[in-house]
């Protein structure tokens, strides 16, 4: 241990910044250690460190993957304040060297937790070009795909909605392109991505399966750059910079696809689909500033649009369906004291989507949305190296708009009823703490309070039972004034999580939480499009309330350059909602939607397997998950149990890169995973020349099994250059300012015809018997071959 001498009993504060030194951006989750007592801390999403010693000599390591790992010596006898740049590995490293940073995998409480390194994720094969964080977080296990061709997914068996998607802390409701296809972030504009799906902490919460916390970058503050990329439909361009050295700094980034001007030369004007089109486009922003050695200033923003138009001269029927999201993120840190740090935020969100539609004189629109305000303020709390303490309280107004019709033929407008809005506040408050009992024993125990109260103006439409005719009784109006209380709810929602070291590579963990969930999405699709609606706790809909119990054995191998997980989960889902058979999105006309829908528990449990390494010239991992998810309804399936589309027993990913040379890298993915399940006739009969089909049970057929192989080869020209030095008088190798590579993709390596629906038809004839229903497989994704050009500079 360090020098005590007189300071023997004082215990003093080293605290400050972590940041890249040639950007100038904060290091996330870099380990501050103190050699001498094994101890140290990871900076927090902000580059923030705080760690408390008894007085002495100590050296301080620092290290994160991907950078040089720096040692200082300090003779701690005062508080100090202890700035770190860390140098980028440039040139080959000893591994060692950066190895602190993986015991994190034995050492912390993490259950459920991994982090995405985004460079690795740019050289993993693409579909069509366009790298997708979204799609390679189905990668891991308990992490599901909602199907070919959807950005949506499913974590432990929860639904799509119960996923938490953050984007510099504000929330984004629908992270999706072309119908599903590609998700709204670009790679080039992400810092890095934290998907937890077990044991989340106390400071987050509003859902019940997991949270994806995405930041964008902060931007040069040492000098200009500018990356981009030419790809298979789409092109995208991010510039960076200071505005003022040291001090401020910018990030810009952009996105669009050019389907629609690929097409054009297809679709003339005078065709019968003239005017028909798709394209979508994202634009990211992002200025930060350094207001004083304590205080720094942050304003973010995202504006993304998915614009489809459709136009049939021959029907006369056109439509256009514009949706998209927008968001805004202002940021105060504030470091309070060596050991105290102050986060403000402010966020905006918003989501709207609308079809169009027109045929000769008649017009219709059907439009949808949410909007958040939102303000929370964090305090992160480091008291000595044994204790690592949160607390905070948030709040967010919600507007929700669920589905708006709007019918009209010439001058004649329909009553197709108000446009509702539903108004409702959410607050929460919460604390936690994460210290050390003993050595090897430690737990990070948190608690959350959450309230929500729907408020009006609102009109409850109370149906009136049919008599013994069928008629339908008289309809009853109950209404609210504007900030009249239709339905509070509120709840604790208590988590624990503990670790225990069994040796020095190698530990157990295990994990409690209660979620509360007070919005829902309603669909009338099993895949997640942009149709879905989003809808608040009522006094009808009740929150979801979730509890998963988790539990696991975390082991690292070959000094601590392999890591290893074996988890196992139960969960349990209240309040589950979906809307009863044969309900439409016309029955909200004069009614509440939530009066279409039906309620009923769901559960799932399983296990995942893990293994990954992330250094060296041969990284990637390989994640196994069996897992069982299951609902139960009164109105379905006769009240008994029955398998949601995303029950899947079996679950494989194998994921792959090797640095063959340092111009020629290449990647690989394999997937595997039981079919989807679905509900299929089980007898047909005719009646009246017509066929009659008998459904069998809920999900009681399986597609065929999905499987898919992925190969990607990035080639890097070279990077450095010759040059004259005046003062040898030889010549020398400078990098190139302006770099670039080539990323060649085979989506569907060995074409294989996954199942993305299964439709029936009829052939033959009915009158003379030899009518023949057959079912046929629609498969979406041949074999595709891509190309994509990246440059910076």
């Amino acid at each position: 241990m360090g020098t005590t001498g007189l300071f023997a009993q004082q215990k003093f504060t080293i605290s400050g910044e972590v940041t890249d030194a040639t950007t100038g951006e904060t290091c996330i989750g870099a380990l501050v250690v103190a050699k001498e007592l094994e101890k140290g801390i990871p900076t927090n999403l902000y580059g923030f460190y705080s760690i408390t010693l008894p007085a002495g000599t100590y050296t301080i390591e620092v290290a994160q993957i991907g950078y040089v790992t720096q040692t200082i010596s300090v003779n701690l006898v005062a508080d100090k304040k202890l700035n770190i740049q860390l140098a980028p590995k440039v040139t080959e490293v000893a591994e060692v060297e950066v190895l602190a940073d993986k015991k994190r995998n034995t050492e912390s409480t993490d259950l459920g937790k991994i982090e995405l390194d985004i460079e690795q994720v740019k050289k993993l094969p693409v579909l069509l070009g366009e790298i997708d964080i979204l799609k390679t977080l189905t990668l891991l296990p308990g992490v599901k795909s909602s199907g070919e061709g959807n950005a949506g997914f499913y974590v432990r068996g929860g639904g799509v909605d119960q996923n938490l998607i953050l984007l510099d802390n504000a929330k984004v409701y629908n992270a999706s392109h072309l119908f599903g296809f590609f998700s709204v972030f670009n790679a080039d504009a992400i810092k890095n991505l934290e998907l937890t799906k077990g044991g989340i902490p106390a400071n987050y919460g509003t859902r019940l399966s997991s949270v994806v916390d995405i930041n964008l970058k902060e931007g040069n503050t040492k000098e200009y750059h500018a990356q981009g990329g030419i790809g298979t439909i789409a092109s995208r361009f991010t510039v960076e910079g200071p505005i003022k050295k040291d001090v401020s700094s910018f990030v810009v980034s952009g996105r669009r696809t050019y389907i629609d001007a690929l097409l054009r030369p297809f679709i003339k004007p005078e065709s019968n689909f003239g005017g028909s089109g798709y394209y979508f486009y994202d634009l990211n922003m992002k200025v930060n500033y350094k207001l004083s050695e304590k205080d720094k200033l942050f304003s973010s923003a995202y504006f993304g649009r998915d614009v489809f138009t459709f136009n049939s001269k021959q029907t006369g029927f056109g439509t256009r369906i514009p949706w998209g999201n927008a968001t805004a993120t202002v940021r105060w840190n504030r470091i309070i004291s060596p050991k105290l740090f102050m986060n403000a935020i402010a966020t905006f969100t918003d989501y709207r989507f609308a079809f169009e539609g027109t045929q000769e004189m008649f017009e219709f629109k059907l439009s949808s949305g949410i909007r958040d305000y939102g303000a929370k303020v964090q305090w992160n709390y480091y008291p000595n190296y044994l204790h690592n303490i949160k607390w905070g309280v948030e709040y967010t107004h919600h507007d929700f708009m669920p589905n708006s019709v709007y019918a009209k033929s010439g001058d004649t407008e329909f009553n197709t009823g108000k446009e509702v809005h539903l108004m409702s506040h959410e607050t929460a408050i919460y604390a936690l703490d994460e210290f050390d009992v003993t050595e090897d024993l430690r737990f990070n125990i948190g608690m959350r309070y959450s309230m929500f109260a729907h408020v009006g103006p609102f009109e409850r439409y109370i149906k009136g039972r049919d008599n013994s005719l069928g008629v339908p009784g008289a309809t009853t109006i109950v209404a609210y004034d504007k900030n009249e209380l239709v339905k509070m709810y509120h709840g604790f929602e208590p988590r624990a999580n503990v670790r225990y070291t069994l040796n020095k590579v190698s530990s157990i963990k295990a994990g409690f939480m209660r979620n509360y969930q007070y919005i829902h999405l309603t669909s009338l699709s099993p895949t997640s499009l942009p149709t879905d609606v989003w809808l608040p706790s009522s006094d009808v809909l009740r929150p979801q309330i979730g509890m998963q119990y988790s539990a696991g054995y975390f082991r690292n191998f070959f000094d601590d350059k392999w890591e290893s997980s074996v988890e196992v989960y139960y969960k349990t889902m209240e309040n589950q909602s979906e809307f009863r058979e044969g309900a439409q999105p016309d029955q909200t006309v004069n009614d509440n939607i939530d009066n279409l829908l039906v309620f009923g528990r769901g559960y799932s449990y399983g296990a995942e397997f893990f293994l990954k390494k992330r250094v060296g010239d041969l990284n990637g991992w390989v994640g196994y998950t069996w897992s069982k998810t299951e609902r139960v309804f009164e109105a379905f399936n006769n009240g008994n149990a029955y398998p949601t589309r995303w029950d899947r027993r079996h679950d494989i990913n194998f994921v792959i890169s090797y640095k063959f040379s340092p111009r020629v890298e290449v990647g690989g993915v394999f997937v595997y995973s039981t079919g989807n399940a679905i509900t299929l006739p089980v007898e047909r009969y005719f009646y009246e020349g017509r066929v009659i089909d008998v459904y069998g049970a809920r999900n009681s057929f399986r597609m065929a099994p999905y499987h898919r192989a992925d190969f990607s080869l990035t080639y890097y020209p070279k990077a450095m250059k010759k040059v004259f030095d005046a003062e040898t008088g030889k010549e020398i190798e400078k990098p190139k300012r302006f770099k670039t590579n080539w990323n060649f993709s085979v989506y569907n390596l060995y074409n294989r015809r996954n199942p993305y629906f299964i439709y029936f038809g009829n052939s033959g004839n009915l009158e003379e018997g030899s009518l023949q229903v057959k079912a046929y497989q629609v498969s979406l994704f041949p074999v595709l071959p891509s190309v994509t050009w990246n440059f910076e500079f």
